[in-house]
């Protein structure tokens, strides 16, 4: 009997899981006591520019545009784990893995946050936008 090769569709799919699974290991390494300041502060940085729908290289602009999400993430979440302590990591794994580590509150919380930076950026290059042309 032939091994199928998983599909595009479910390969895409599994990376996907694997890195809101990733997502939130870090965001628990924050909160874990036994993580160093420093990891703290690169992980909230990674975690942050995850979840934040801006990105370095705008999305629209071809091949570049997907080569942050692919190469600056990755990068991201393997310095951010050399930092982090074994012990620390496996135990946020293990946490991120469950499931239910993030309450609906907290999810509403972050995305009010993320919504309320793009409500600023939007209105700020509207008034930009309305200075140019007023002016």
């Amino acid at each position: 009997m032939a091994i199928r090769k998983p599909n595009m569709l479910s390969r895409l799919k599994y990376r996907s899981r694997r890195l809101h699974r990733e997502v939130l290991t870090m965001y628990l390494a924050i909160r874990h006591p036994a993580t160093p300041w420093y990891a703290k502060v690169a992980a909230g940085a990674v975690v942050v520019y995850a979840a934040s729908p801006l990105d370095l290289i705008p999305d629209f602009i071809p091949i570049l545009g997907l080569v942050d999400d692919l190469v600056i993430l990755p990068l991201g979440f393997l310095a951010v784990r050399r930092m982090i302590p074994t012990l620390v990591l496996d135990r946020c794994r293990e946490q991120a893995a469950a499931g239910a580590c993030i309450s609906t509150r907290m999810k509403w919380t972050g995305g009010i946050i993320i919504g309320s930076l793009w409500l600023v950026c939007l209105v700020w290059l509207a008034l930009q936008l309305w200075y140019w042309l007023i002016h």
